[in-house]
């Protein structure tokens, strides 16, 4: 089958084939499949960093800082940011990619908007897909960054080699977050705007917190204080991203982490074909838009709407 695009140029870095890769797999056109099966066997090279965290917290400046900084150690690097979609259109806002404007021109960085279409933990499908495109088209540093909608985050672990938890002096809310969820999948913490008043008192909240957790890797989750906009801290972060992927190559968990994250990207992809397969019978999506009424209409409930779907009552 025929992919629309040249495959080797694609693999050699060239920006704009890239991005037509993205899109197929994305909107999951004929030859989606196709291309990350040749891409598959190239990836597995790059480092793939996850930054997540409430809204507010300056996560797009910090993966601004972060990325400069890989660039000026000679790296590729790749930024995906997931950005709130309209449920009706699915199109991303793009704004993360009108701030880095200025980083986006630089030949060696690859700046990718993606719309989260509906999902709540912040990842659309198609994450890992462009992840790894990335990945084999040989960028060293990949950087997802999220968006902001709490616990539900935790989706950011599955295409994440180390996952970053990004938090603010005086926001409560970010320690409640954390609370419910988003401290198991933080391998390191970062406070940004550290300038700010209260970041004793976050930090002392987020070691308490810290402290009763327990991890099957035994693995300490160093707490990193930043101010993006000035450019502080970034290689602390830098180091402590590093110090936690060298602690994974000589851990016995890391080979479970990366089943996991097999495990769930094989269900991801089962879920969309059997959707795909059921909805690809014009009898049954002619009884969705009629039941779909009748349930707007409150005349049936969504799960006996469902059952009718499933049973072919």
């Amino acid at each position: 089958m025929s992919i629309g695009f040249d495959l080797d140029k694609m693999l050699s870095g060239h920006s704009r084939t890239i991005a037509r890769a993205i899109t197929l797999v994305e909107n999951g056109g004929d030859g989606a499949a196709e291309v990350m099966k040749a891409v598959f066997p190239n990836t597995g090279k790059a480092t793939v960093i996850g930054i997540t965290g409430a809204p507010g917290a300056g996560k797009s400046s910090l993966v601004d800082k972060l990325a400069l900084y890989y660039k000026d150690q000679g790296n590729k690097v790749g930024i995906v940011c997931i950005d709130p979609s309209s449920p009706f259109s699915g199109g991303a806002i793009l704004g993360d990619r009108i701030r880095m404007a200025t980083l986006g021109l630089d030949k060696n960085v690859f700046i990718r908007s993606m719309a989260t279409r509906g999902n709540l933990g912040g990842l659309s499908r198609a994450t890992v897909d462009a992840v790894a495109i990335l990945d084999a088209a040989g960028f060293d540093k990949i950087i997802v960054e999220t968006v902001g909608v709490g616990q539900d985050e935790v989706e950011i672990v599955k295409t994440a080699d180390v996952s970053v938890v990004v938090l603010v002096p005086g926001m409560g809310d970010d320690i409640q977050a954390i609370k419910a969820g988003i401290m198991e999948i933080g391998d390191v913490f970062v406070i940004n705007k550290a300038d700010r008043e209260g970041v004793l008192r976050t930090q002392k909240e987020l070691e308490a917190l810290l402290s009763l957790a327990h991890r099957p890797d035994m693995w300490n989750p160093p707490i990193i204080k930043t101010v993006a906009t000035e450019n502080k801290g970034i290689d602390d972060l830098s180091a402590a991203v590093q110090s936690f992927l060298e602690f994974q190559s000589t851990n016995k968990q890391a080979g479970e982490r990366r089943r996991a994250i097999a495990k769930w990207r094989l269900t991801e992809l089962l879920r969309e074909r059997l959707l795909a397969d059921l909805l690809a019978d014009d009898g049954i999506r002619s009884k969705l838009d009629c039941l779909a009424s009748k349930v707007a209409a409150k005349s049936i409930d969504p799960y006996s709407a469902v059952n009718a779907i499933l049973h072919k009552d």
